[in-house]
């Protein structure tokens, strides 16, 4: 793979010239991007996939419910319908995606959840709604200078910073590390709990933030308690034969917490956002029947579920949250000056 890559070399010199064209049009006012009368928050990131994006979505809706009228605001990733949808209970991941389901569930009836691959015409329909939104998050949107944010956040990578990475295909930048100047704020994702500040010190001078850039640095916590058919704790599961099964980017730390919780499982693993077929399911079934017990369970991450559910029995599946290893307040007091200026 990796030699395969370096061949590729020349598609990335490419692929950086084309981005970096598109980029430079849009700054010069070529390619227009629209603005709103209304807070716009842009969670994205440089690089393809697991940076945390979804965690830190969740964060800013328990940081600014209880304040503002909040509206998410997704593409809808391997999604079957077109155009705009607004979330509702009738909705499976198929209809608007794993993650925008995954926000309507966890925070019904407290935010608006919306899928559109034109965001701006996501916005406009957003406003003119019964109870229009007064701040949208944009998932995954560092990319769609079509709309013109008020704020952004850029997502790396601990253990894979941007910084280190080059483009596409050799790499897995999507743009130019020098993207990274747009954005307001950086986000270091999925650190040790236990990193040093000389470790945050060694990784800001990799990253050069501009002076007027905030840095910070977050770990990913795993909620104990599991949820599905009843109540089970991470504990009880080493009581268990345990199926693991994940459709996500990078289920690394995943495995890694499980081992240090000394649980032994099984593991499936299936690309990011996998939509799973019948035979898909049919062997999940099957080897979950071949561990021949009556204490098997089946575990999965949060997003998967929203595309396993109903579809396998005894299934369970493990939240997780972004926490900031220090200056949350900070962080916090910056996204509420930006919404109220």
């Amino acid at each position: 793979m990796k030699l395969l890559r370096f061949l590729l070399f020349p598609f990335a010199v490419l692929y950086d010239v084309i981005t970096t064209i598109r980029n430079w049009f849009f700054d010069i006012g070529i390619l227009k991007s629209t603005s709103f009368d209304i807070p716009v928050i842009a969670v994205g990131n440089l690089s393809v996939g697991g940076t945390g994006k979804s965690p830190q979505i969740e964060y800013l809706i328990r940081l600014l419910q209880d304040d503002y009228s909040i509206a998410v605001l997704s593409r809808g990733y391997k999604r079957k319908t077109k155009g705009f949808q607004i979330v509702n209970d009738n909705h499976q991941a198929i209809d608007v995606g794993d993650e925008p389901l995954q926000f309507y569930k966890k925070f019904r009836n407290k935010i608006t959840v919306a899928v559109d691959a034109n965001r701006t015409n996501g916005i406009q329909q957003l406003l003119k709604s019964k109870n229009p939104a007064e701040v949208v998050l944009l998932d995954d949107a560092f990319q769609h200078r079509k709309v013109k944010a008020s704020t952004y956040i850029l997502l790396t990578k601990y253990n894979d910073l941007y910084s280190d990475d080059f483009m596409l295909p050799t790499g897995n930048l999507r743009e130019d590390r020098r993207g990274a100047k747009r954005a307001d704020v950086i986000i270091v994702t999925k650190c040790p709990e236990d990193l040093s500040e000389l470790d945050q010190k060694n990784i800001l001078k990799k990253i050069k933030p501009a002076k007027n850039q905030q840095v910070f640095f977050t770990t990913i916590s795993y909620n104990e308690d599991l949820k599905g058919e009843s109540k089970l704790s991470i504990s009880e599961l080493k009581n268990k034969e345990v199926l693991l099964v994940t459709g996500i980017a990078n289920p690394k730390p995943l495995l890694n917490y499980l081992d240090a919780k000394e649980i032994k499982y099984k593991h499936l693993n299936y690309p990011d956002h996998h939509n799973f077929t019948k035979d898909d399911i049919d062997k999940v079934v099957k080897t979950k029947q071949e561990l021949s017990s009556s204490k098997s369970i089946v575990l999965t991450t949060e997003k998967d579920f929203m595309r396993l559910s109903g579809k396998i029995e005894n299934l369970y599946y493990i939240s997780i949250q972004s926490e900031f290893l220090n200056n949350s307040e900070i962080f916090n007091d910056f996204i509420f000056s930006q919404i109220k200026s």
